[in-house]
């Protein structure tokens, strides 16, 4: 679907970000410019983790919330949080 079109994307940015730190580390590049780049890696990836948990909240978590899963659910979305 749409979502997963965008996630993959969003992956893909965040992996040429690594590649690219992965490459300045090899070349002994000066140390800020590495953890600039690292730090857009980190951005680009909150960017996937906010897409696929809007995505879960729409669907799984909507599903769970009509049945009779809803602190199942929230407990799952809570114990994600917990472990940053």
């Amino acid at each position: 679907g749409l979502m997963h079109g965008d996630t993959i994307h969003r992956l893909k940015i965040a992996k040429g970000h690594l590649d690219k730190v992965i490459r300045m580390v090899q070349n002994g590049d000066y140390c800020i410019d590495i953890l600039t780049q690292s730090q857009a890696v980190q951005a680009a990836l909150k960017k996937v983790d906010a897409l696929i948990l809007e995505n879960h909240l729409k669907t799984c978590v909507a599903d769970a919330v009509r049945g009779d899963k809803k602190d199942q659910a929230v407990a799952e979305v809570i114990k994600v949080f917990k472990k940053k």
